[in-house]
């Protein structure tokens, strides 16, 4: 499984690294929703989370999932706006500015990207704003993960504006109760990396460039196609004259170990890539946990439902929709999961939802839970 990117034809000097403040606030945030996939920032979301005022911190939950399991295109609208300049503005303010001048159906597939991530690599593109099918879609997607993000949906739906305005005001909150000193702290280094990556290119080529980016990321021989390995299937292309040619590089200090590469119909190409790789914290277990967990995941099905489960709870019916299988066979995947003590398995009303233990998977190693990560 892959994402691969063309890159035919695409000159070096379109090939561009740079940091998004935008894109590091939507990572920021992330953190602070998923501390557990994040080991290393304990001591920054820790402190983070209880200097956040209450109020703001009730609203943020309001809109989580465009941050938390996924990662809504919202972040990066430099790549999605046309005739736009393709890469990162130099603030926030500016890259909001740049996000208020999407149009309002790209703004809302982008913002619900949750709902179409089982068709996202087949160019799924109706807008719920004016098809009754699509707006049925995401309403009835939105339902299945709670009634906080179902009025949330019907919110956006109802009144476009009014949302994209909230949400605006919501960001500039964060940035003035937390980013914006986060944001000096960690963009020189990020700045730094960008023109060392930039010279890099320029005197070595991309497949060393690359290298330096990511061991998930290759170019073939005739430097035609950029491919990520992820588990995830996709591609995009970088020379499409409909949205301009270029491809864009942002480093991000709180993005490991998630290495993202946005390939939308109709966006620019993005690969959002952490610094560092902080080592996982672990001790050992007995011999024959780490051969039941090994046996669990040694499955191809399970280590694809991982990846869903690293991210978010699901319901056993989310997974089978999600990956094309029957629930019944959902079902004897997460209790082989379960007896390797590799779930936690908790009821919301009527739903029983599980989710991967991610201090129990980095045990095993952080090569695997970089992977279903990745």
């Amino acid at each position: 499984m892959s994402v691969s990117i063309d890159i035919a034809g695409l000159p070096h000097e379109r090939i561009t690294f740079s940091p998004s403040p935008l894109a590091e606030l939507c990572m920021a945030l992330h953190a602070l929703s998923q501390p557990a996939h994040h080991p290393g920032l304990h001591s920054w979301t820790t402190a983070t989370s209880a200097a956040l005022e209450p109020c703001l911190a009730d609203r943020l939950l309001e809109a989580d999932f465009m941050w938390r399991s996924s990662f809504a295109d919202i972040f990066m609208p430099f790549a999605g706006v046309p005739g736009g300049s393709g890469v990162p503005a130099g603030t926030l303010a500016e890259e909001l500015d740049v996000l208020d001048r999407m149009d309002d159906e790209r703004f809302v597939l982008a913002a619900l990207e949750h709902c179409w991530l089982a068709l996202y690599d087949e160019g799924w593109n109706k807008n719920p704003l004016t098809d009754p099918a699509a707006r049925a879609k995401a309403l009835e997607t939105a339902a299945a993960r709670g009634p906080r993000r179902l009025d949330f949906t019907v919110r956006l739906l109802d009144d476009t504006a009014k949302v994209r305005a909230w949400l605006r005001t919501l960001l500039e909150e964060c940035d003035e109760a937390f980013f914006a000193e986060t944001w000096r702290r960690i963009e020189p280094r990020q700045t730094a990396d960008a023109r060392h990556k930039t010279e890099v290119l320029r005197r070595k080529g991309l497949p060393a460039v690359l290298s330096e980016v990511s061991a998930a990321l290759s170019v073939d021989e005739a430097e035609t196609t950029i491919t990520a390995d992820k588990m995830t299937n996709g591609s995009a292309t970088a020379t499409d004259p409909a949205t301009g040619a270029g491809l864009v590089f942002i480093p991000t200090h709180f993005g490991w170990p998630h290495l993202l590469v946005l390939h939308a119909p109709g966006w620019r190409p993005v690969v959002h890539y952490p610094l560092s790789s902080p080592e996982l914290a672990s001790s050992p277990g007995s011999v024959e946990l780490l051969q039941r967990r090994m046996e669990a995941l040694a499955h191809p099905m399970r280590m694809t439902l991982c990846r869903s489960l690293a991210r978010a709870p699901y319901t056993t019916t989310e997974l089978a929709t999600v990956h094309g299988v029957t629930p019944p066979e959902v079902s004897r995947h997460l209790t082989v999961l379960r007896k390797a003590g590799l779930l936690h398995t908790q009821r919301q009303g009527r739903y029983v939802q599980h989710q991967l233990d991610l201090s129990a998977v980095a045990r095993i190693g952080s090569d695997f839970i970089e992977g279903i990560l990745r």
